[in-house]
C-alpha cells in the first residue's frame, strides 16, 4: 500500500518539469502487452528491445536466461532500464507459467508460421511477444506453447530481422492500434502510484536521508 503522504512529500524534491514528465508517460503506459526475449545471446539485441518498449509504453520486459546470462548494455539502452520493470527467469518453462497465470496469452513471433500477420492481429488480448535467439530463433518449447504465431510481412529476398527491429516494427504497430480502441490498457491507479514512487527512488539523490527525515517529521 502506496503511502501517499510520503509520494507527495516526495515529489517537492522534484523539478515541475520531471514532476510533469512522469505524469505524461505514466499515462501512456501499459501492461496489456509485455515482451520476452528467449537467451538472446548479443546483450545488445536484449538492452535495444528494453529501450524500444520504453519508447512504445511497454511497462514490463521478461528476460529468460535459461543458457546466456547477459548483463544490459546500459549504452545501448539509454537508461530505458531505469523506466521499464524488468522480470527474469532462469527457464522459460517459469516465464511461460508466470505469464499464463497473468493473462497473457504467448505470441511467438516468427517468419516461418503463416497463422497472422501484423496488420491482422487482435490487439484486445492481452499478449506477451515472444522474441527468440539470434540464430536458431524461439525454442521448440515456445512454439509449443504458444497461442498464435505473429509475422511481420516481408516482400524482399531476406526472410528475417534482427530481433530489436522486429520488436520496434511489432510494438509500434501494436501500441498505436491500441490506443485506438476502448479497451481499459493503461496502468490502474495503484500501478501509476507505485511505479511513480520507483521512478522517484531511482531519481533524487539521498533518497533514504529523505524518506527517513519524512518518517522522522511524521512521528
Amino acid at each position: 500500500m502506496i503511502d501517499l503522504n510520503l509520494l507527495q512529500y516526495l515529489e517537492t524534491y522534484l523539478t515541475e518539469n520531471r514532476k510533469r514528465r512522469f505524469n505524461e508517460v505514466l499515462q501512456q503506459r501499459t501492461k496489456h502487452f509485455t515482451v520476452a526475449t528467449e537467451d538472446v545471446y548479443q546483450l545488445h539485441n536484449t538492452s535495444a528491445v528494453i529501450r524500444s518498449c520504453d519508447v512504445f509504453g511497454i511497462q514490463e520486459v521478461n528476460i529468460v536466461e535459461e543458457q546466456n546470462t547477459r548483463r544490459i548494455d546500459r549504452e545501448i539502452a539509454m537508461g530505458a532500464q531505469k523506466w521499464v520493470d524488468l522480470n527474469r527467469y532462469c527457464s522459460v518453462k517459469d516465464c511461460i507459467m508466470d505469464l499464463k497465470q497473468k493473462g497473457y496469452q504467448i505470441v511467438a513471433t516468427t517468419p516461418h508460421k503463416n497463422d497472422c500477420v501484423l496488420n491482422d492481429f487482435d490487439v484486445t488480448k492481452r499478449s506477451c511477444f515472444f522474441f527468440g535467439r539470434e540464430t536458431e530463433g524461439l525454442s521448440d518449447e515456445v512454439l509449443e506453447e504458444a497461442d498464435c504465431f505473429l509475422k511481420i510481412p516481408m516482400v524482399g529476398f531476406t526472410e528475417s530481422l534482427n530481433i530489436s527491429v522486429s520488436a520496434a516494427i511489432i510494438l509500434q504497430h501494436v501500441t498505436a492500434k491500441l490506443r485506438l480502441t476502448d479497451i481499459n490498457w493503461q496502468l490502474t491507479e495503484t500501478e501509476i502510484q507505485e511505479k511513480k514512487l520507483d521512478w522517484i527512488a531511482k531519481t533524487i539523490k539521498s533518497y533514504d536521508d529523505i524518506v527517513e527525515r519524512f518518517n522522522k517529521l511524521s512521528e
